[in-house]
């Protein structure tokens, strides 16, 4: 009986490492993305893994910056401005601050002004 116990748990035990190795590859893709600002890569790759912007925004840090401010940081403004227009207005209004560069200052204004 005890085997029959201990055999479910090895089990379990292996493949709960998985996730949080394929979360860590997957931010870094996204973050790589970001830094040679390729919109269309980034949008291709967040759609066949099923992910949305506004869902990974709070999770995803590159370089210790959320995904918007490391792409102001690269001048990265196709990806950061296809970032601002998926996340909330309250979420932008948050960041908007910490954004130095013109093109997506305008963006994150256009955004949460309307």
């Amino acid at each position: 009986m005890k085997s029959l116990l201990l055999i479910p748990a090895i089990v379990l035990a292996t493949f709960s490492f998985t996730p949080t190795a394929h979360a860590s590859n997957m931010a870094t893709t996204i973050c790589e993305y970001v830094s040679v600002d390729d919109k269309s890569r980034l949008r291709s790759y967040l759609k066949q893994n099923n992910l949305k912007v506004r869902n990974i925004f709070a999770g995803v840090q590159c370089n210790g910056q959320n995904l918007v401010e490391f792409a102001d940081s690269n001048s990265a403004f196709k990806t950061g401005s296809l970032m601002i227009g998926k996340l909330p207005k309250k979420t932008v209004k948050g960041f908007m601050a910490s954004i130095t560069s013109v093109e997506l200052s305008s963006v994150a204004n256009k955004r949460v002004n309307g």
